[in-house]
């Protein structure tokens, strides 16, 4: 490490130990003695930084996917306060993509009916508040790391909490102002760094924070060249690359984001087709997937229900969706636009609620010791355990432990290859070459999807919606409907009037892409604490019926 000058190293490790232990008094009382270190001692707890850092970094990437990683009390939880994959399911719930029935049981129903645009519900203070907390973790890290080091650990370390620093702003960006394209003078959220004025932080711009988004990330990249990460809970060069393509297709800087995803996808290959036989989705070591949320069995206890294979999936022993048969379901009007040659219609239960992903499979009913097999899941009843399933029900997921376990884990997905195909193939079609998007596409599909797949699309804004459609399909489940509609300024769209649709009257409405209901609103702690934050306003809670004859352009 240069050490430039010795007081302000001394004094940014002293911090650092502060912030990272507090079981380090006796550390710190036996080396700052009446206020002055010789160089041995200085050297000693310099190099004491690095693990200290690394735990850190660590403790960051597990707030993502810890069980009540944002309340955070002990061994009573809230259901929903599931980390990022509770976010990600609240995001796909205010899209068309998803629905399910009403259910006094679902945590989630705040983000089927659009009440979590109140202030004080607990659903948006996790969406909002998990990243913040997130963000100061990362603050935390880099301001105890010298500017001048050339340590490498620090380095990375430095890399990976500027790229979780951008993540979080990037996941925030698109809930709380409209597309980056025509808004970019509009306000976001706030930019929090060292030495912020918490009580009085107005919103940054759009374009503010998508350039501090980009500068993070293009430091991160920097600092993570030749970075091998011990798994795939870390953010390496990759990933990096993979949330900087992110940003530039929300900027619609096409050029840009093709490039970068096809740097985040190096090393890794989409599932294939003979892959695509059976509930998964929870192996963060699979060939496609580039980041991960590693949760095992020794991070989620039995029962627990404040995890993904709880609230998304539907072949948990103990859990509220299969309990109460609030089943994730895909729309009818984005299944029906599925090819049946497509392997991916499988991921959902047919209108007879079948489908060749139950094959094989066994599900015993503790009580009676009745096995069910293959097709006879989807509709068994088994006692305080699992309701029968809904038509068009997701068979997507399931949970390592294997089907009717207790134990709800499974590694989440925050990253894959398809994703960066998809990115790369709307990015060149709406970047000057739709003829190379849809090559990219129609590649992709017919290889590993689809193999009678054919797009008659031919410009760029019609290769744009059937990239959103695939999109929407591939995705599914993950995270990105509701941040797609809002990037490409699209209307959200449940229902069409005298079409089947398996939407409840209550949560069957459409909203209009300019609805300024669909920003969400800034949680009270945060309005209270922070004078110069302007709130979000306009528009009222949706009603059954509303926006029927809007359409999105896809389905």
């Amino acid at each position: 490490m240069k050490v430039k000058n010795y007081l302000l190293v001394f004094a940014t490790v002293v911090v650092a130990l502060a912030l990272f232990s507090s079981c380090d008094d006796d550390f710190l009382e036996r080396h700052y003695e009446g206020g002055t270190l010789d160089d041995d001692q200085i050297q000693e707890t310099v190099e004491a930084l690095p693990n200290r850092i690394n735990s850190s970094i660590s403790g960051m990437y597990s707030l993502l996917g810890k069980p009540d990683g944002f309340f955070d009390r002990g061994s009573s939880y809230r259901a929903d306060d599931a980390g990022y994959p509770g976010i990600a399911l609240s995001q796909d719930l205010n899209s068309g993509n998803m629905v399910n029935v009403v259910s006094g049981y679902d945590w989630f129903s705040a983000a089927l009916e659009y009440s979590d645009r109140t202030p004080t519900y607990a659903n948006p203070r996790i969406r909002y508040g998990l990243f913040y907390k997130i963000i100061y973790a990362a603050n935390d890290v880099l301001s105890a790391i010298p500017a001048d080091t050339d340590n490498k650990q620090l380095i990375y370390a430095r890399g990976q909490a500027k790229a979780m620093r951008a993540f979080c702003y990037l996941s925030l960006a698109p809930y709380f102002q409209f597309k980056y394209v025509g808004n970019e003078d509009k306000p976001s959220v706030p930019i929090v760094e060292e030495g912020t004025d918490f009580r009085n932080n107005p919103r940054a711009s759009l374009t503010d924070l998508y350039d501090y988004i980009l500068t993070n990330l293009t430091d991160a990249i920097s600092d993570l060249e030749g970075y091998v990460r011990p798994n795939k809970s870390a953010i390496d060069q990759n990933v990096a690359y993979g949330l900087r393509a992110r940003a530039y297709l929300n900027m619609e800087a096409w050029s840009n984001a093709a490039a970068d995803a096809d740097k985040a996808m190096a090393g890794y290959t989409p599932y294939g087709i003979s892959e695509l036989t059976k509930p998964g989705f929870n192996q963060a070591t699979d060939h496609n997937w580039i980041w991960a949320l590693l949760l095992p069995t020794d991070v989620i206890s039995a029962g627990n229900y404040a995890t993904w294979p709880s609230q998304l999936g539907s072949f948990s022993g103990d859990a509220y969706v299969a309990y109460a048969g609030i089943y994730r379901s895909i729309n009818v009007l984005l299944y029906n636009k599925i090819n049946d040659t497509d392997v991916r219609k499988n991921w959902w239960l047919d209108e007879n609620k079948t489908s060749p992903y139950l094959e094989g499979l066994t599900w015993e009913d503790p009580a009676t010791n009745v096995v069910y097999e293959g097709q006879a899941i989807a509709t068994a009843s088994i006692a305080d355990v699992k309701a029968p399933m809904d038509a068009y029900a997701n068979v997507k997921f399931g949970q390592r432990s294997g089907i009717g376990s207790a134990y709800n884990d499974g590694d989440w997905c925050m990253m894959r290859a398809e994703e960066m195909i998809l990115i790369k193939a709307e990015a060149l079609a709406m970047g000057g070459n739709p003829s190379q998007g849809k090559q990219v596409l129609e590649n992709f599909i017919k290889t590993d999807r689809d193999p009678s797949y054919t797009t008659s699309a031919t410009s760029a804004e019609d290769l744009q919606n059937e990239v959103w459609l695939q999109r929407r399909i591939e995705l599914w489940g993950e995270g990105f409907g509701m941040s797609d509609a809002m990037r490409l300024g699209r209307n959200i769209i449940r229902y069409h009037p005298n079409q089947p649709t398996n939407v409840p009257e209550d949560y069957r409405f459409n909203l209009s892409k300019d609805d300024p209901w669909l920003l969400l609103r800034f949680v009270q702690g945060e309005t209270n604490n922070n004078v110069a934050v302007e709130q979000n306003e306009g528009g009222a809670q949706p009603s059954q019926g509303d926006g029927a004859s809007l359409m999105d352009g896809v389905i």
